[in-house]
C-alpha cells in the first residue's frame, strides 16, 4: 500500500539534501520515510508549479510529481545525493501535459501584470510601473519559448539549479543546457529591450 505522502512527517529529525539519498533508500523498505522528502521539498515543487501553471493546477501536480517519484524511489541514483533536480524534472515533464494552460497563464499575465501567486512589494509608484513592464514583456516572452528553452531558463532562474542540476533533472548534457539558457536569453532579451532575462525572471518572482 501506497503511504500518504501528504501526511505530516514523522521523522523530522535530519535536514540538508545530502540525507536525501538515505531517506529514498530507507523509504524502499519503510515507505512511510518518503513522507519526509515531500515535507522537505513540497512547497518548492508546489510554488515553482504555481508560476508556470497557476494555483489551480499546481496542487494535483505537487501531488502527482511525489506519487511518481514514489513510484520510482527503486530507480534513484543514491549517488545524486539531493533528490531535488529529480523532483524538478518529474514536475518539469508533468507541467508539459498542460502546455496549453502554462501559455494562457503567461498571457493573461501579460495582458493584466498581475500576478495571481507572487504579491509584488515596491517602494514607489515608479518602481510599480517598471515592474509591471517587466513583467508583462516577461510574461510574453515566456509564451513563445519553446518547452526546452523555458525549462532551463526557469529551473535557473526561478529555483537557482545549477547547470549540472538542470542537466539531471531534464536528462540532457550540460552543453544542451548551455546553448538552451543562451537561446532563451536571446529570445527574453529581444522581448525585453536587452534588459537581462535572468534578473528579469527574479523580479518576476519576488515576492
Amino acid at each position: 500500500m501506497e503511504p500518504d505522502v501528504t501526511a505530516p512527517s514523522q521523522t523530522g529529525s535530519r535536514q540538508g539534501p545530502a540525507e536525501d539519498a538515505v531517506l529514498v533508500l530507507e523509504s524502499r523498505g519503510d515507505p512511510q520515510q518518503f513522507a519526509e522528502l515531500y515535507d522537505r521539498y513540497a512547497p518548492d515543487i508546489h510554488r515553482y508549479v504555481a508560476r508556470r501553471l497557476g494555483d489551480w493546477l499546481a496542487d494535483d501536480v505537487t501531488a502527482e510529481t511525489f506519487l511518481v517519484a514514489f513510484r520510482r524511489r527503486y530507480r534513484f541514483d543514491p549517488a545524486r545525493g539531493s533528490v531535488r533536480p529529480w523532483l524538478y524534472g518529474i514536475a518539469s515533464n508533468l507541467i508539459a501535459g498542460h502546455r496549453r494552460s502554462e501559455v494562457m497563464q503567461y498571457r493573461v499575465l501579460a495582458r493584466t501584470a498581475v500576478d495571481p501567486v507572487v504579491v509584488d512589494y515596491h517602494d514607489s509608484t515608479d518602481s510599480r510601473v517598471a515592474a509591471a513592464a517587466v513583467t508583462r514583456q516577461l510574461a510574453d516572452a515566456l509564451a513563445h519559448l519553446s518547452r526546452g528553452d523555458r525549462d532551463v531558463l526557469l529551473l535557473i532562474a526561478w529555483e537557482s539549479l545549477s547547470y549540472d542540476e538542470v542537466a539531471q533533472a531534464l536528462g540532457i548534457p550540460i552543453g544542451t543546457v548551455r546553448s538552451r539558457l543562451n537561446r532563451a536569453r536571446k529570445k527574453a532579451r529581444k522581448a525585453l529591450g536587452g534588459f537581462d532575462p535572468t534578473t528579469a525572471c527574479e523580479e518576476f518572482t519576488r515576492g
